[in-house]
């Protein structure tokens, strides 16, 4: 059963914790279109960070006063600029964001492309964004304390050049959404 006009789609709000992560290369173009096609199969699992920010633009503007007009002040767009993008994960074997960053120091490191992907309760992606050529800015390692018994987290943040979100994925999340609910209601009676 597909879609119909006044069909409900779901209009709650996503939680927050469910998104995954990927970082691939950024000299490979299939790889980037690769790894988003398989970020809209629920079933893949692209990263273990527990916490992304900094999933921000902002605009400049220009301020003109206009001549003869005292009380009005032109506003025009400039630049953009994006915010770095801070990754928290828990240590764990592996050493792979302070290998990225320490490659950089060593002058050897490669740029990264990244997709964040922010899924619904059933894991589907309802939202994708990516952002192009990441370069680790600052790694952070855990703090260390005897006295407490908290995991130890690493961070790492992410200068890059853009940030875009994929279009139209909350809408096939919310069509992919209805039709497994539909099924499972159907499949209990």
């Amino acid at each position: 059963m597909g879609l119909t006009a006044g069909t409900p789609l779901q209009t709650d709000p996503i939680f927050a914790y469910n998104f995954t992560i990927t970082l691939i290369d950024t000299s490979s173009t299939w790889a980037v279109v690769k790894s988003i096609a398989f970020a809209l199969a629920a079933d893949i699992v692209l990263g273990g960070f527990t916490e992304c920010t900094g999933l921000e633009m902002s605009m400049e503007v220009e301020e003109i006063k206009e001549g003869g007009l005292n009380g009005t002040l032109l506003k025009f767009p400039k630049a953009v600029k994006w915010s770095n993008i801070t990754l928290k994960k828990g240590v764990g074997a592996g050493q792979s964001l302070w290998n990225w960053h320490y490659d950089f120091v060593e002058g050897k490191g490669k740029r990264r492309d990244g997709i964040i992907v922010l899924q619904n309760d059933l894991h589907i992606p309802s939202n994708i964004w990516y952002f192009r050529r990441g370069l680790p800015v600052r790694y952070t390692g855990p703090t260390l304390n005897a006295g407490q018994s908290n995991v130890a987290i690493e961070a790492i943040e992410i200068s890059h050049e853009g940030i875009y979100q994929v279009p139209y994925v909350g809408y096939a999340a919310a069509a992919a959404s209805f039709g497994i609910s539909k099924a499972v209601t159907l499949s209990q009676r």
